[in-house]
């Protein structure tokens, strides 16, 4: 194991995870979810601090480990999650529950993103996960961008699609388009981007004023 592999799974095994978000991640195994890494659960529950967000929006509920992390530090903050999934969205309303996330501030969207997005209101957000459909990516990051306020935040887990990003040799449809999302944001004046390798890679977008 190189240095680079063993720094890595230091940085996986260090977080320490809330008996909720443990008993979410083992559900979602069980149903075939892959969850966000309990490095990239630090990461968002640490930014939702950092941005002192207080309205987040989640694309892709799951059965709520990334939201568990997002609200975790934050119990001010309000979450907005879609998912399109009926039977992930039931179990994470339990998982929600008796994590003793108050009704108030949660509200869970049953539906496709696509449609939902658009009818949300614009820079209402400081804080946008997008954690679906990786084929639609850019159709994402578009409405990611209208919700999100100045100064606010856009969060792409899975950013190396389990490593067929920096292989030249993936040409699937979900690694094409992660390469064309990186492409579109490395240059944009609108976006300052950051690329971390915690997790399968975690990129970070800050939406600039203007």
């Amino acid at each position: 194991m190189s240095k680079l592999e063993r720094n890595w799974q230091y940085a996986e095994q260090y977080p320490t995870e809330t008996a909720a978000i443990s008993r979410a991640r083992r559900l979602s195994l069980e149903l075939g979810i892959e969850p966000v890494s309990r490095s990239v659960g630090a990461m968002l529950s640490g930014l939702t601090v950092l941005s002192r967000a207080e309205a987040i929006c989640e694309i892709g509920t799951g059965v709520g480990v990334s939201g568990l992390s997002l609200l975790r530090h934050a119990p001010e903050a309000t979450l907005t999650s879609i998912e399109i999934e009926p039977e992930h969205l039931r179990e994470a309303k339990t998982v929600f529950a008796e994590a003793g996330i108050p009704a108030a501030k949660l509200r869970l969207i049953e539906g496709d993103a696509m449609h939902v997005m658009p009818r949300l209101n614009l820079a209402a957000y400081d804080l946008v996960l997008l954690d679906a459909d990786p084929t639609r990516l850019l159709d994402h990051l578009e409405h990611a961008l209208a919700i999100v306020r100045p100064g606010g935040s856009i969060v792409v887990p899975g950013a190396f699609s389990h490593g067929r990003v920096p292989d030249p040799a993936a040409r699937d449809e979900a690694t094409r388009s992660m390469r064309d999302l990186l492409a579109v944001v490395a240059d944009s004046p609108a976006i300052a981007p950051i690329l971390s390798p915690a997790g399968d890679g975690v990129l970070t977008l800050v939406r600039l004023d203007g």
